[in-house]
């Protein structure tokens, strides 16, 4: 977290995490009784108010210092501006707001951008759908609130931010399979498959890349594995989806092979019918 070009990131644990918190809500009043059940959940001690406080004041000195000797900003913004450390982060109805004042907020772009690629996604503009979903996850350096003492609230938040990050991964994936490419993807996949084990959605889409990429065996290895990984976390199975495409890698797989030669009539062909995928058509 920056102001007018500083840092303000606190080193100490507990104002770290209420500067974490605040900025889940930014410029929204977050109330004391929040901030204090974040700090201690198992119930605040005597003097966690007056201890709240302090750690507000620290947050307000580290704000005071970067508004006086920060930068002035591109667009005009510096001390003169008429912001103040109390302005910044003010006391309102029982509580606290961080006024970014404007500023770039993270989360907030990658959520536009995010949206902005569901919404090409959904019109079947899977270019601008791939631009804008590579655009929000690009976004991320590292895991949500990292090196930060998280309490309940700061680790649902945590929780809410990974599992978005894995829709737009989901779909920007989806986007590049879409537009063919295939084998410029087997290499990302293997990372993400590496990286989760037992996520079906990352391994169905491996499983593609590698099927239209002519490697029907490898396909059928990275289904193996994930049902040995599936097997180990809680003695799981595949869903329906997979075990579909599952079998439909076996159809390709042996209706590459040549016919057999029945044994009871020898130096006949088996007559072999052409194979159609069952995955052909269907959603995968």
């Amino acid at each position: 977290m920056r102001e007018n070009g500083v840092s303000i990131t606190p080193t100490a644990a507990a104002p770290r995490q209420v500067l974490a918190l605040l900025a889940t809500s930014a410029d929204q009043v977050v109330p004391a009784t929040v901030l204090m059940a974040e700090l201690w959940p198992s119930g605040a001690p005597r003097g966690a108010r007056a201890e709240l406080h302090a750690h507000i004041a620290g947050l307000r000195a580290l704000l005071a210092a970067a508004l006086r000797d920060g930068r002035p900003r591109a667009a005009g913004r510096g001390a003169d501006d008429g912001r103040t450390a109390e302005t910044v982060l003010a006391a309102q109805a029982g509580g606290y707001r961080l006024d970014t004042g404007g500023g770039s907020h993270d989360v907030g772009r990658f959520e536009r951008a995010a949206g902005a690629g569901y919404r090409a996604m959904e019109a079947g503009d899977l270019p601008r759908a791939a631009l804008r979903l590579g655009e929000a996850l690009a976004l991320w350096r590292g895991e949500p609130y990292e090196g930060v003492a998280a309490g309940p609230r700061l680790r649902a938040e945590s929780a809410r931010l990974a599992a978005s990050r894995m829709s737009v991964l989901d779909q920007w994936v989806e986007a590049q399979l879409g537009l063919g490419k295939h084998a410029e993807m087997v290499p990302e996949l293997a990372t993400l498959v590496a990286r989760h084990p037992v996520n079906e959605a990352l391994h169905a889409q491996f499983m593609v890349a590698l099927l239209r990429s002519g490697r029907t065996e490898d396909a059928l290895d990275v289904y193996a594995r994930l049902c040995g990984a599936l097997l180990a976390d809680g003695d799981r199975q595949p869903s329906a989806r997979l075990r579909r495409l599952h079998r439909s890698l076996l159809t390709v797989r042996d209706g590459a092979r040549p016919p057999r030669v029945p044994a009871q009539a020898p130096g006949v062909w088996a007559r072999t019918p052409r194979l159609v995928p069952a995955f052909a058509g269907a959603p995968v």
